[in-house]
Order: structure tokens, then C-alpha cells, then sequence
């Protein structure tokens, strides 16, 4: 590449009569802007189809050397589809005084290049692990002073915190950067290839989201429901948990525009459930969720209050995001259910027991397993993959209609008879 700046030829430029900058060019992109204030050193690029400028410094502090040389690196991020305006940022950011070369700096390298094809959400929590539990341990160091021992240090001090799951993700993120690190010559090898999770972490224990599954309880806890008085919003997030077997995250980022009050269903984008991110981000199926007539009342009931608002359940703090993932787990504590005894995933579990165990006077199953698994939205077994590849037919689509119905019937009669009814309703 031709440069073409020497010091004696920025000495003698100066500004232009009416103030104006004099811009000198050294090749590639990169320039020195000579104003009245000092002269300064960028670097234009393109980025995403969008033009771009990068600050260096100052000249004479950054001399041409410096300048060049910073061009050149910035140039290498840009080769590796990294924008070297958002890596430096990102250094800025927590104030790193760490080398080109170490950890940290590679890492968040990594994360800028990788981040693109995540989820928003992926992308906040390893953001958030990297800047919380790693960066402070093997931040500044480079990749051959990190050894085994100071990863599994790393995971053992988050599992001391009672985070047994993350403990096991965590050395994820630092087995890609390593990765990463190995095929840019910065790094001979990776530890956390040696490191066996379950030798140096405590047994996992596997626990389920508490449900509420005896029909008498079940009763008493609608009741409690229904005279919930938090709030009319999160009380209908409640009742609408019990009647439409959905996750949590997928009830409360619900959207009006998801809605079909008239032909009772609400249908959900892939992209809201839960599924690997690049069937998300492809976007091209839908979960549906046929509407009992309670629920078409409680959304009714609800529409005056929200309908003009983007989510049926919009955040107490702003209408321009739904509810906390909080709420409902507070309202069932106020209500005097602890997290050993019901959860907002309990309503999951609630409705998936009852109906599997409901039988009718021949002892035979009131509902196929399979049509239970989808309206889950359960993954599950080949042949359930199977039976999900024909739920949206008429048939299976009445079938669950009629499911649904039918479950709704049944908590209303556990709600009023206060658990006189028998557990297991005849169709």
C-alpha cells in the first residue's frame, strides 16, 4: 500500500482560510484532519454496506508510525468481519488495560464476530458471564498463562454460589475463545479440553418446576386466583396460565396482533418459543393455540385495559415491553404459594398430569399423549415429531380445540365445587 504523508508535509498544511479541516491522505482509508483545534487521525471504512469512521488520536502524540500502525490492525478486524469502531468501544467499556493479545481482548473480538447469529438473549447472558465471572480471573492474561486449574477455579466459584447450572455452561464461552484463539495462531492449546465437568463440579441435582397436580388443591388454587388483587393484569396472566399450557416467557410476551378473539386462537411465531436459534431467526412456523371460551373472557375482559398497546400483558414500568418475569412468581408468593409449591412453568406441569392421568368409564384414555406433547409444544420422541407434522389438520386442530375445552370445563368445575368433584372426569 502507497502512503504518502511525511511529517514535514503535515507541519505545513494548516486549515483552511474560513476554518474548515484540510484533510490529508496517507492511503487505505486512512487520513489526517488538520482543523484549528489540532489535527487528528481516521480512518473511513465500510461496515454492514454502511460507511464508517474510526478515531486513532491526535498528532503529533500518535506519529505517522502509530497511526499506520493502528490503521493496519484495524484493517485485520476488518478481514474478520469485525467493525473496529464497536471493538473499541467494547475496550473502552470496562476500561481494559489489557494487550492486543490477551484474553479479554480476543474474547470480546470473539463475541463481536460471533454474536450476529444468536439471539438477543444468548448474546446478553454470554456477554454478561464473560464481564462477570471470567474477564475478572483471565482477563489479562495472555492464552498460555491460562491453565486447567483457573478454569475449573472459575467454575467451582460459581457453583459455591448455588449455580450449578451455570457453573457447567460456563467454561463454554472460554473452550470458544480458545477455539477461536487456536485458529489465529494465538494459542498452542486448550485446557478446557482436558477438564471433565462432572469430576470437578458436585453432582447435578435435577429438580422440577413445583406443580400443583391434587385436584382439591388445584381448586383452591383458582379460587385464590380469582380473588387475586394485585392487579387485573397479572390476575388474567394468571387464569390464562391454567387454561393455555404455555412456558412463561411465551404467555407474557404475548401480542394482540397474535390474537383472533373471534375464532378463538392465538397463534404464537416460532420465533417467541422455545427452539434453536436459526429456526427462530428463519421464523417460518407457528404455534397454535386454540382458545377455550374461558380464555376468549379473560382476554376479553383485558382488551379495554391493554388493546391499545403492542402486548396483552405490557410491564407496569411501560407499555413498550411486557410484563416481568416476575410478576406472576410474586402474585403466587403473595397468594402464600412458595417456589417449593407452585410456579408460573408449574401451570405446565399441572395441566400435562391431570390429563394424562384422566380416564373415562372403560378405564381408557380420555387424551392421546401425543396431542398433550404438542400442545406443549414438547419436542419429544420421533414419532411425537411425527404426530406435530399433522397437528395443524382439521382433525388434530379440533381434537386439541376439544382438549382444551374440555380442561377448561374441568378447572372451572374443581373452582366451583371446591374440590367435591372427582379427580377423573368421563367424556
Amino acid at each position: 500500500m502507497k502512503r504518502n504523508l511525511t511529517d514535514k508535509l503535515i507541519s505545513k498544511t494548516k486549515p483552511k482560510a474560513d476554518g474548515r479541516s484540510t484533510n490529508l491522505s496517507d492511503g487505505g482509508g486512512l487520513f489526517i484532519q488538520i482543523k484549528p483545534t489540532g489535527s487528528y487521525w481516521r480512518y473511513n471504512y465500510r461496515y454492514s454496506n454502511k460507511r464508517k469512521t474510526l478515531t486513532i488520536g491526535s498528532y503529533p502524540e500518535v506519529s505517522i508510525h502509530q497511526a499506520r500502525e493502528q490503521h493496519l490492525e484495524a484493517r485485520a478486524l476488518l478481514a474478520r468481519n469485525i467493525d473496529p469502531s464497536e471493538y473499541k468501544q467494547h475496550l473502552k467499556a470496562t476500561q481494559s488495560e489489557a494487550s492486543q493479545h490477551s484474553f479479554e481482548a480476543i474474547a470480546r473480538e470473539w463475541f463481536l464476530r460471533s454474536k450476529e447469529g444468536w439471539s438477543e438473549g444468548h448474546a446478553k447472558r454470554t456477554k454478561r458471564q464473560l464481564e462477570q465471572d471470567i474477564f475478572p480471573w483471565l482477563g489479562k492474561l495472555s492464552f498460555d498463562q491460562i491453565t486447567g486449574s483457573e478454569i475449573i477455579k472459575i467454575m467451582q466459584r460459581v457453583e459455591d454460589r448455588d449455580s450449578g447450572d451455570m457453573a457447567r455452561r460456563v467454561k463454554t464461552p472460554i473452550n470458544q475463545v480458545f477455539k477461536y484463539a487456536k485458529a489465529l495462531g494465538l494459542a498452542s492449546y486448550n485446557p478446557v479440553a482436558d477438564i471433565e465437568t462432572k469430576t470437578v463440579l458436585r453432582p447435578r441435582v435435577k429438580r422440577r418446576f413445583a406443580a400443583i397436580t391434587d385436584p382439591v388443591k388445584v381448586g383452591q388454587l383458582l379460587r385464590d386466583i380469582e380473588g387475586y388483587q394485585g392487579g387485573l393484569v397479572v390476575r388474567c396472566a394468571l387464569q390464562l396460565s391454567a387454561l393455555v399450557m404455555l412456558r412463561p416467557g411465551e404467555l407474557r410476551g404475548a401480542e394482540w396482533q397474535e390474537i383472533d378473539l373471534d375464532s378463538a386462537t392465538w397463534t404464537i411465531p416460532i420465533k417467541r418459543m422455545k427452539a434453536p436459534t436459526h429456526i427462530k431467526q428463519a421464523n417460518q412456523s407457528v404455534h397454535i393455540v386454540p382458545l377455550s371460551r374461558q380464555a376468549v373472557a379473560i382476554l376479553r375482559e383485558l382488551k379495554p385495559l391493554t388493546g391499545r398497546f403492542s402486548f396483552v400483558f405490557p410491564s407496569a414500568r411501560g407499555a413498550s415491553r411486557c410484563m416481568s418475569e416476575n410478576a406472576v412468581r410474586v402474585a403466587l408468593r403473595t397468594m402464600g404459594y412458595d417456589n417449593e409449591t407452585m410456579t408460573a412453568h408449574g401451570f405446565r406441569g399441572m395441566a400435562s398430569t391431570l390429563l394424562n392421568r384422566m380416564r373415562g368409564k372403560d378405564n381408557q384414555r380420555l387424551w392421546d399423549a401425543d396431542l398433550i406433547e404438542w400442545q406443549l409444544a414438547h419436542k419429544g420422541s420421533d414419532e411425537i415429531r411425527a404426530a406435530y407434522n399433522r397437528s395443524d389438520s382439521p382433525e388434530a386442530m379440533s381434537q386439541r380445540r376439544e382438549m382444551l375445552q374440555a380442561w377448561a370445563d374441568y378447572l372451572d368445575a374443581l373452582k366451583t365445587n371446591k374440590g367435591k368433584l372427582q379427580a377423573f372426569p368421563t367424556k
